[in-house]
């Protein structure tokens, strides 16, 4: 199964070539999705082909659906290994295909997030199976219209959160890095390439990974920990918990590996300076030999 209809790739190409890099992103918004940005004082809205789908939230309806804890859950094979049925309720960010945990073992989750189109075209049903309709849903520009396309219903009454990139905004060209250092609700190590926004409404920084993306989300609930449980990396290119050998979807982590860690050991010294606890729970995470340890507490063979 193609991970994107030919019709799309084309698309890709043909805006780089008429527009140039500095607006080659604008192809995730063709053809006519209008976006008005949501921020904690006016809700947004979402439209396609100039009808009205969907009101934009704030992230501020994570914080305010958030407690002590928020976990970040990724599609990684070590899932397997933890009990998530002992996470609270409404505790995890569920990344792309862990959306098939949504039910059981995960209750009921804090929200779902997904911003490659690719996963929406291969397991859209997923989607539709598992969200429920009061859940948030953290989409990209990218996402939002692949779904459009597919079926624009699926938007209606709920609670929708944009992830914009910070570097390549929704409807304005590609930012230089010194514009974006300007900023005064980021954090950026240069050395490195990385960077955190404090801001989602304003735009997060993309790291290779949804993963990344629903990190800032995280840090801005403000919990006391953020638990990372299949957020492996360094076995990418193995099959997802959900999928089998001869159906993997084609990924680009492994490649993004140092760029993904990054990102998170930058989390980690701000989260610190916040009082925040990173916390991973994979053993086999590349997180793991980057200094940030194994936590087996859910563990099945751990008493809960």
């Amino acid at each position: 199964m193609s991970d994107r209809p030919w019709h799309r790739s084309l698309i890709k190409t043909g805006t780089r070539l008429l527009l140039g890099s500095a607006r080659a992103h604008f192809q995730d918004a063709f053809p006519r999705l209008a976006i008005v940005r949501a921020s904690v004082d006016a809700p947004g809205e979402v439209r396609y082909r100039d009808a009205a789908v969907a009101a934009l939230s704030s992230a501020s309806i994570l914080r305010s659906r958030s407690g002590d804890t928020v976990a970040i859950v990724g599609s990684g094979p070590s899932i397997a290994g933890n009990d998530l049925s002992r996470l609270p309720p409404q505790t995890a960010i569920l990344l792309n295909g862990a959306i098939s945990l949504f039910g059981q073992p995960v209750a009921d989750a804090l929200s779902v997030a997904v911003e490659d189109e690719r996963f929406i075209w291969r397991h859209f049903d997923l989607l539709k199976q598992r969200v429920k309709d009061d859940t948030p849903c953290l989409f990209s520009v990218e996402v939002l219209r692949a779904i459009c396309e597919i079926d624009l219903g699926f938007l209606r009454d709920r609670t929708i959160v944009l992830i914009d990139d910070i570097r390549k905004p929704y409807g304005a060209r590609r930012r230089r890095y010194d514009t974006i250092q300007a900023f005064d609700f980021i954090r950026r190590d240069a050395e490195v390439n990385a960077g955190l926004s404090f801001d989602p409404d304003r735009g997060v920084f993309r790291g290779g990974s949804v993963a990344v993306s629903a990190l800032q989300f995280a840090l801005y609930c403000e919990p006391k920990t953020i638990g990372l449980f299949g957020i492996d990396i360094s076995n990418a290119r193995q099959p997802r918990f959900y999928e089998t050998s001869g159906e993997t979807a084609s990924s680009g982590i492994a490649d993004a590996e140092a760029r993904i860690v990054a990102h998170f050991l930058l989390a980690r010294s701000v989260a610190a300076e916040r009082g925040i606890e990173i916390v991973n729970y994979s053993p086999v995470s590349a997180l793991a030999g980057a200094g940030f340890g194994y936590d087996d507490r859910f563990s099945p063979s751990r008493p809960a």
